[in-house]
C-alpha cells in the first residue's frame, strides 16, 4: 500500500468523524432557534473559532515539530485524543463542560489539518504530484463528508449520543490507521532561518497567500449571508439546504478539475482566474438578484475557493522546500481564518439584502484583483533577481 493511500485512509476516517460531529452539534447554531438568538450564537462561534489558532501557533506548533516520531505520531495522538473528547461530550452533553470540550476538539482538528499539509510532500514522488494528491484528498472530503453525514443524521434522530459515538469510533480508527504512515520528523529549528525567510517571501508565495485571503473571506461572507438572508425567504431552510448541497458539489468538482487545470496553466494564473471568477460572479448575481443567483454564486465561490486552496498549497509546498511547513501553514491558516471570521461577522452584523451582499462579494473581489495586479507588477523586478 502506497504512503498516499495510507494517508487517504486516515483522512477518510477523520472526515467521517468530522461529519458526524457536525451533525451532532448542528442544532446549536441555526436550527430551531430565533434569528436573534442564532445571530448571537454565531457571533460567539466565530469568536471561538479563532481561539484554536491562538493556541496552535505559539504552543502546539513548536511542540509537534520536536515530537519523537514526527507527524505520524502527531496524527495518531490527535485521532485518539479526539475520540476521548467525544466520549467526554457524550457524558456531559447538556452541561457547560461541553464548551471547553468543543474548544479542545477544534484545537485538535486544526492540529490534524496542519500536520496533514506538512505530511503531503513526504507521500508523493515529486512536487509535480502535490496538486493531484491534494485534489484527491479534497474529493474524498466532499464524498465521504456527505456519505458519512447520512448515518449520523439517522443516529441523531434517535439520540445525539449515538452520532457522537459514531464520531468517536471514526476518530479512534483514524488514530490507529495513522501508525501505518511513513516516519517523518520535522528536522527544522524553531527559529526562522534566512533561507526560510527568503523562500516564504518569494513573490509566488506572497501572491498566493494574498489571493487565498480574498477567497476565504468571500467563502465566509457568502455562507453567513445566505444563512441569515434565506431565513426570511419562503422555504428558507430548504433553500439553504440546497445551497449547502450545491457548495459540496462544486467543491468536489473543483478538486477534480484543479489538478487537470494545473497541467495547462501555472498556479499563479489559476489564482488570478479564481479571483476574477468570484468578481464576475458577484457582480452578475448582484445584477440579477434572487435566491437562485445567490445559490449559484455560493457554488462558484466555494468551487474556486477549493481550486485556489490547491494552487496555494502546491505553491507553498513546492516553492518553500526548506521551510518549517507546520509553522508556515499555521501562520497562513490563521490569517485565512481571520479573514473568514471578519467577513462572516460583517454578514451577520450588517445583514444586507441578498443582492447587496452579492455585490459586496463582487466589488470586494474586484478591488482585491486590482491590488493583486499592482503587487504583481511591483514584484516583477524582485522576481528577476531571484
Amino acid at each position: 500500500m502506497s504512503p498516499l493511500t495510507r494517508l487517504s485512509r486516515v483522512h477518510v476516517l477523520m472526515v467521517v468523524g468530522e461529519a458526524a460531529l457536525a451533525v451532532s452539534l448542528a442544532d446549536s447554531l441555526f436550527l430551531s432557534i430565533s434569528p436573534d438568538a442564532a445571530r448571537s450564537k454565531v457571533i460567539l462561534f466565530l469568536a471561538i473559532s479563532l481561539a484554536p489558532f491562538a493556541v496552535l501557533a505559539p504552543i502546539i506548533g513548536p511542540y509537534i515539530d520536536r515530537l519523537p516520531g514526527g507527524r505520524r505520531i502527531t496524527v495518531c495522538l490527535v485521532g485518539l485524543m479526539r475520540a476521548m473528547v467525544l466520549i467526554a461530550m457524550m457524558k456531559w452533553l447538556n452541561s457547560l463542560a461541553l464548551f471547553p470540550l468543543a474548544f479542545l476538539s477544534l484545537v485538535l482538528a486544526k492540529t490534524y489539518g496542519v500536520s496533514r499539509s506538512a505530511i503531503m510532500p513526504t507521500v508523493v514522488d515529486g512536487d509535480e504530484q502535490l496538486m493531484a494528491a491534494n485534489g484527491k484528498l479534497g474529493r474524498l472530503t466532499s464524498v465521504v463528508g456527505f456519505l458519512g453525514g447520512a448515518p449520523a443524521v439517522l443516529l441523531q434522530l434517535i439520540d445525539t449520543r449515538l452520532s457522537l459515538g459514531l464520531s468517536a469510533c471514526a476518530f479512534a480508527g483514524a488514530g490507529i490507521a495513522a501508525l501505518a504512515l511513513p516516519r517523518h520528523v520535522a528536522a527544522v529549528p524553531n527559529t526562522m532561518q534566512a533561507i526560510e525567510k527568503h523562500e516564504l517571501h518569494a513573490p509566488q508565495i506572497r501572491h498566493a497567500a494574498f489571493v487565498m485571503l480574498v477567497l476565504r473571506a468571500a467563502v465566509g461572507f457568502m455562507f453567513f449571508h445566505l444563512a441569515f438572508w434565506l431565513r426570511d425567504q419562503k422555504a428558507g431552510t430548504a433553500w439553504f439546504g440546497l445551497a449547502v448541497a450545491v457548495c459540496s458539489l462544486s467543491t468536489f468538482a473543483a478538486n477534480a478539475i484543479g489538478p487537470l487545470l494545473r497541467r495547462r496553466i501555472h498556479e499563479q494564473r489559476m489564482l488570478k482566474l479564481c479571483v476574477a471568477s468570484v468578481c464576475l460572479g458577484g457582480l452578475l448575481a448582484g445584477y440579477f438578484g434572487g435566491v437562485t443567483a445567490g445559490i449559484v454564486l455560493a457554488g462558484v465561490v466555494n468551487g474556486v475557493g477549493s481550486i485556489g486552496r490547491l494552487a496555494f498549497e502546491s505553491t507553498v509546498q513546492s516553492k518553500a522546500p526548506d521551510a518549517n511547513r507546520a509553522r508556515t501553514f499555521v501562520r497562513y491558516e490563521t490569517r485565512n481564518q481571520i479573514a473568514w471570521v471578519v467577513a462572516g461577522l460583517l454578514a451577520v452584523i450588517a445583514t444586507p439584502p441578498g443582492a447587496v451582499g452579492f455585490l459586496i462579494v463582487g466589488v470586494g473581489s474586484a478591488v482585491a484583483s486590482l491590488l493583486f495586479v499592482l503587487k504583481l507588477n511591483t514584484s516583477k523586478p524582485q522576481t528577476r533577481r531571484i
